[in-house]
């Protein structure tokens, strides 16, 4: 069965990371943030991700509407003025080549998921588990959309360790 679940793993993370990117690169950045590892979570087949919202009253679209004008916001304090659908154009796009490279946020995220997915049996990543590494976040576009959504970030934690099986 370890053999089994360490596949379904790598399809899982392969999934996440490729859809990272490409959710970056619709918005019109090179690299992956933590609010593009969330927004890949939620695409995620296993559903978990979108469940853990669900149980406080969040879709998955609300979170995208809230990640994009976080950023919006953010462009727009340094005076940078986008338009929605400027950055999505030809959006998901196939992959770009190489290793995954990130943001050093999305990266902590991306490794406190896979630590809370070793304590789970099976030991296999959710998109719950990205969820609950980023309600860590304290600053950042992720975060900040968190707060404009009036999201509690301790109860999104525990909703997406109960979606993942934690504790």
């Amino acid at each position: 069965m370890g053999l089994v679940n360490a596949v379904r793993d790598m399809r899982t993370i392969k999934q996440l990371l490729t859809r990272a990117e490409a959710e970056a690169r619709s918005a019109g950045e090179q690299t992956p943030g933590p609010e593009h590892l969330l927004l890949a979570a939620t695409a995620l087949p296993e559903g978990t991700a979108t469940r853990a919202l669900q149980r406080i009253g969040v879709d998955p679209q609300q979170l995208r509407t809230a990640i994009e004008e976080a950023h919006e916001r953010a462009l727009a304090a340094v005076g940078i003025e986008v338009e929605r659908g400027d950055a999505g154009e030809g959006a998901l796009r196939s992959p770009a080549a190489g290793a995954f490279r990130s943001t050093p946020q999305a990266q902590q995220v991306f490794r406190e998921a896979v630590a809370l997915s070793k304590s789970t049996r099976p030991s296999v990543l959710k998109g719950a588990h990205v969820v609950a590494a980023a309600t860590g976040l304290e600053h950042g576009t992720a975060a900040r959309a968190l707060v404009a959504l009036g999201v509690d970030r301790s109860r999104l934690r525990e909703a997406a360790c109960a979606e993942a099986g934690i504790g």
